[in-house]
């Protein structure tokens, strides 16, 4: 993350640890390719691919969150001067992008392996009444 500033450090070492509550996602059809949100992600994690012309690959520029990377921060949806990037829960987000995306940029990028989803974990007072009765 070679773009990272200081303020935004904790939280990108904290994505690691665990997942945000939401994702940015963004809704191609709608997208400009104006690339407003690039310059605020603090994280590096919009992708943009060059337009469906392949003639004119400048025009209509496609737009694409890494959603591994994204930290949840609200920035790049704050400042789209389009309104097409949303917000949604980590879940929904992985579902929703396959119909808001036209076309994938990061899959062109690089194969990942899915998401591990977390194992749920027992409330703190079941776990106290666990380690009381053993």
């Amino acid at each position: 993350m070679p773009f990272l500033e200081p303020k935004y450090q904790k939280a990108a070492e904290l994505r690691v640890k665990r997942r945000p509550k939401q994702l940015a996602v963004v809704n191609q059809g709608g997208c400009t390719g104006c690339m407003v949100c690039v310059d605020f992600c603090p994280v590096d994690c919009i992708r943009v691919g060059s337009g469906p012309d392949a003639s004119n690959p400048t025009v209509h520029k496609a737009i694409q969150i890494d959603l591994p990377a994204c930290i949840g921060c609200t920035l790049c949806a704050k400042y789209c001067p389009w309104d097409t990037i949303e917000m949604l829960a980590f879940d929904d987000a992985y579902e929703i992008t396959p119909e808001w995306t036209l076309y994938s940029i990061v899959d062109e990028l690089w194969e990942r392996e899915p998401v591990q989803v977390e194992a749920a974990r027992p409330a703190k007072r079941e776990r106290a009444r666990k380690e009381t009765d053993s």
